[in-house]
């Protein structure tokens, strides 16, 4: 099925990028593994060195002294809006109105990660979602690349990026559904492993039906690495029978300037998908000159309207500043 869809090009800025969770029954490299104790602990970010890698934004980030940020507008029927001038636009870093000094809409090739639930729950309905995956892979241009993590009772690294679409199809043709769902794990594991992609938009695709059931990392854990990530996610939650995994996929998917679709039929997710590979490929870059000079390494929130009524626009909420 052929879909419509923009693409930009980010300079050297950084982009939000996607996350999808992805299973495959087939175990290889790059698991987390397991410690004695029942879970573990990610440290609160604190004010960082000058050359720490954490001083770079997820999908916003401070280069010299521009911050760019990515948005995705759509209308009331779910299409991306092109053709925006910067004079459509607010923006505002700590409720303080900044100059949008330059706007583009250029495409730009994408850094894929396919987070995919291949736990139990998934038996009657893998199927559909693997063949919207390969669905997804025929909106692929040149440049771009995908790396697969299919997780059940914990994740594991099927493949590290790659432009063979056929390899990762072939992995997810494999699978066989079983065990629990560490959901938390497996997003983790995905954006470790987005820190090697070599394109500027990034992006999570995860795919699942259920909350977490077993892993270390808490939900409260993920969501302060998602801040802290150059990655955009987009989620779609397979509303099937007894899902419990929504909020949280659209809380971290809302937060990372991505969203998360929920689907209560299976023939309802081509159409989802379908949805988000337009989102992915349809953004806008807004550039500007923060009026806060203070490298103090502290969290600045950042808010998008745009002038039309009648759209929707999804933005990362915001981003570290450098630290002296």
């Amino acid at each position: 099925m052929p879909f419509a869809f923009h693409r930009f090009f980010l300079n050297t800025c950084c982009v939000g990028t996607v996350l999808m969770t992805c299973w495959i029954g087939i175990g290889l490299s790059d698991e987390i593994e397991r410690p004695s104790e029942p879970r573990v602990s990610i440290t609160p970010r604190t004010p960082v060195e000058p050359n720490s890698a954490t001083q770079k934004s997820a999908s916003i980030r401070l280069d010299v002294k521009v911050v760019q940020i990515s948005v995705t507008v759509t209308d009331p029927w779910d299409r991306p809006v092109a053709g925006l001038r910067p004079n459509d636009f607010r923006l505002f870093e700590d409720d303080v109105e900044q100059k949008i000094v330059y706007l583009s809409g250029e495409e730009a090739p994408a850094s894929v990660g396919l987070i995919f639930d291949a736990s139990g729950s998934m038996r009657d309905k893998i199927e559909t979602s693997v063949a919207a995956v390969d669905q997804f892979f025929q909106t692929s241009l040149p440049g771009d690349e995908f790396l697969l993590v299919r997780f059940s009772d914990k994740p594991t690294l099927i493949t590290g990026f790659t432009d063979d679409t056929r390899e990762i199809s072939g992995w997810l043709h494999s699978i066989r559904p079983k065990g629990w769902t560490a959901l938390h794990d497996a997003i983790y594991l995905g954006i470790q492993k987005m820190k090697t992609a070599r394109n500027s938009r990034k992006a999570l695709l995860v795919l699942s039906d259920g909350g977490d059931n077993n892993s270390r990392y808490s939900a409260p854990e993920i969501r302060d690495l998602v801040r802290e990530s150059d990655v955009r996610i987009y989620s779609i939650g397979l509303q099937i029978g007894m899902f419990q995994g929504g909020r949280f996929l659209e809380k971290i998917s809302d937060e990372a300037g991505g969203r998360m679709i929920r689907v209560r039929k299976l023939e309802e997710l081509p159409e989802a998908m379908e949805k988000l590979s337009r989102d992915l490929r349809s953004q806008y870059l807004l550039g500007y000159y923060s009026t806060n000079a203070q490298n103090d390494g502290r969290f600045r929130r950042v808010r998008v309207q745009v002038n039309h009524p009648t759209v929707h626009a999804s933005w990362r909420r915001g981003y570290y500043a450098p630290a002296e």
